[in-house]
């Protein structure tokens, strides 16, 4: 009689159990779903994982999503975390269908989206300017570092045997101290940038934009100019604006030719704002001194892309964002951004289309 009693409570416990997973199972399919394009970094998944607000599927990996796996698992999802190398067009957007109601992109910027048919359809946009300003205007000053003085290069003669007596003129680079510095697009990491380098006694910093931004100006004392006089008297030009119709190879061989010879060109923008073909043949035929590029157009670039065979430009794999702090809090702000656009409450960054 014990032993029965006993095995019917044992029975009882097990229904039960499999009842609150049944009731789980149920209440969890009633949640809003999301496709997470990428292997973000823990803390933005973290926020999703304990909101309780979503149900979410991820591309567990750091290689882009195929094209045709990512339109398959967007299908009927209500939103979309994802990167900047994920094109979110019309194609796409078709693939997911009516439920889609928010894209959060874990990037600054958004020329991977195709703005026009997101507001056409009524879906929100976040994205994450701010947060990663400090991380990219640490690297730009390293990367204008490194080609101004020919870091690159000197280790490479450190380490294959190029390093003989001491030479007057060897590995001669350019100095900030007494310069004047460009900045192509003044936001807030060009006042950033800008910040850091006063530490080198820049002598002058100038700008130039769509417009005088007298506010931002004012914080490092800078003068707005025409692109002609950013090209003509920038001894550092460093490109921050956005990548828009109007940016589009703007840096091209018309501005390098009004460039110093002892110019540095640095680009931690997009890849798309400069014509890389003008730009090689500028270098390699010294109307300008060096380039540092952290983005290029495509990305990766080809490693037989001739720029890769000039000793005077310096190239990166597009990691001006790549400290974890700024990672993590990119992925943050973007789960952020993304719970909200679901509870239709205002995101605390998004794009007004």
């Amino acid at each position: 009689m014990w032993s029965s009693r006993v095995a019917v409570r044992r029975l009882q416990k097990i229904a039960a159990a499999q009842l609150s997973v049944s009731t789980m199972q149920r209440a969890l399919s009633t949640l809003p779903r999301v496709y997470v394009t990428r292997s973000m970094p823990p803390d933005g998944l973290d926020i999703l994982r304990k909101s309780g607000q979503v149900q979410f599927e991820t591309w567990d990996s750091d290689d882009p999503v195929p094209r045709a796996e990512l339109l398959k698992k967007v299908k009927g999802v209500d939103a979309l975390f994802c990167v900047l190398t994920e094109k979110i067009d019309a194609e796409l957007l078709d693939a997911a269908g009516p439920n889609l109601r928010v894209v959060s992109t874990m990037s600054v910027g958004y020329d991977h989206l195709s703005l026009g048919e997101l507001k056409k359809r009524g879906i929100r946009v976040g994205y994450t300017p701010d947060v990663l300003t400090d991380a990219v205007a640490e690297l730009t000053v390293a990367l204008l570092l490194c080609t101004s003085r020919r870091l690159v290069e000197a280790t490479h003669e450190a380490k294959t045997g190029g390093w003989g007596t001491w030479r007057t003129l060897w590995l001669c680079g350019y100095e900030l101290a007494n310069s004047t510095v460009g900045i192509m697009g003044l936001g807030r990491i060009g006042v950033a940038i800008a910040d850091r380098l006063k530490a080198f006694k820049v002598k002058k910093f100038i700008y130039t934009d769509v417009a005088p931004r007298p506010e931002l100006a004012n914080q490092i004392q800078a003068e707005y100019v025409s692109m002609d006089e950013l090209a003509k008297q920038s001894d550092f030009l460093a490109v921050c604006c956005a990548l828009t119709p109007d940016t589009q190879n703007i840096c091209n061989k018309d501005l390098f030719s009004k460039m110093k010879k002892t110019s540095i060109f640095i680009n931690t923008s997009r890849g798309g704002v400069v014509n890389q073909e003008d730009l090689y043949e500028a270098l390699n035929a010294g109307e300008i001194a060096g380039a540092g590029l952290d983005v290029t157009v495509p990305e990766p670039l080809p490693t037989n892309h001739p720029l890769f065979t000039l000793k005077n430009c310096v190239i990166l794999p597009h990691i001006a964002s790549a400290s974890f702090t700024t990672r993590n809090a990119m992925s943050s702000l973007a789960a952020n951004n993304l719970l909200a656009g679901l509870r239709g409450e205002p995101m605390e960054k998004e794009l007004k289309l």
